[in-house]
């Protein structure tokens, strides 16, 4: 923002500039210092606003305040106060030190823009590697596998080399065709494919009936959880001893 570094320059001006070796000290403008401060932060605050996706008027509802005081503070009219700065950095996630700083967001803002493209690329590839490693197995050429989906062979490879993303319902049918859950494509190698997964796990055990919920959530019945998570572990042959120990115990 060519303004903000306009309004910085003229601020340190202003703050440097010596007097002349023939003249008295000038007093120093603390007025004008004020303006370009609150001109600074207004730049700063309408910027992180604006990073943030929010407008004026959702500002002015999160701190209660009338939305011409908002306005007032981003052309440096008027400042908030500090806790209402706590607020608005927690409110646009930026740190609170952004604005007594003196740089913008405006160059970082492009960051998320190009970490997403560069995520839906990577995300493409090994979709692409994952179905062609699916069709393999099925032992399944690229015709053979068009004509189960009506899918043209030659769009089924761009998927596989990462060229095109599949869309969802044609995804779907290509994992029906493979013999594949969709959960097969999704992400799981990074914090992003935890979230989602987890969010998968909590869907699953909310949809349980309530008495297996309720047991399962139960701190005191972690014992019990445990034991049955051995359990799962054991080969058929293990588990038959134990249930022959078990009944020798009980004479049964």
């Amino acid at each position: 923002m060519n303004d903000f570094q306009d309004i910085a320059s003229r601020l340190k001006k202003s703050k440097d500039a010596p007097a002349a070796a023939d003249q008295p000290a000038a007093a120093y403008d603390f007025e004008e210092s004020y303006r370009l401060r609150g001109r600074m932060l207004g730049v700063l605050l309408r910027d992180a606003r604006l990073g943030a996706q929010r407008s004026i008027d959702d500002v002015a509802q999160y701190l209660h305040v009338d939305p011409i005081l908002v306005e007032g503070w981003e052309v440096g009219d008027a400042a908030p106060s500090l806790p209402q700065l706590e607020l608005l950095a927690y409110f646009f996630d930026v740190p609170v030190s952004h604005f007594w700083g003196t740089k913008t967001l405006e160059t970082e803002r492009t960051r998320p823009i190009s970490a997403q493209e560069a995520f839906v690329t990577i995300r493409t590839h090994m979709i692409g590697a994952l179905l062609r490693q699916g069709r393999e197995e099925a032992k399944l050429d690229l015709d053979s596998l068009s004509d189960k989906t009506a899918i043209p062979a030659a769009t089924l490879l761009a998927y596989e080399l990462g060229e095109e993303p599949a869309p969802m319902h044609e995804l779907a049918v290509l994992a029906s065709a493979l013999d594949k859950n969709i959960a097969y494509f999704l992400e799981t190698y990074s914090q992003l494919g935890d979230l989602l997964a987890m969010r998968e796990k909590w869907k699953h055990f909310n949809a349980l009936p309530d008495e297996p919920r309720e047991f399962a959530a139960n701190p005191q019945n972690i014992g019990f959880i445990e034991i049955a998570l051995s359990f799962s572990q054991m080969n058929n042959d293990v588990l038959r001893r134990i249930a022959v120990s078990m009944l020798d115990i009980t004479g049964y």
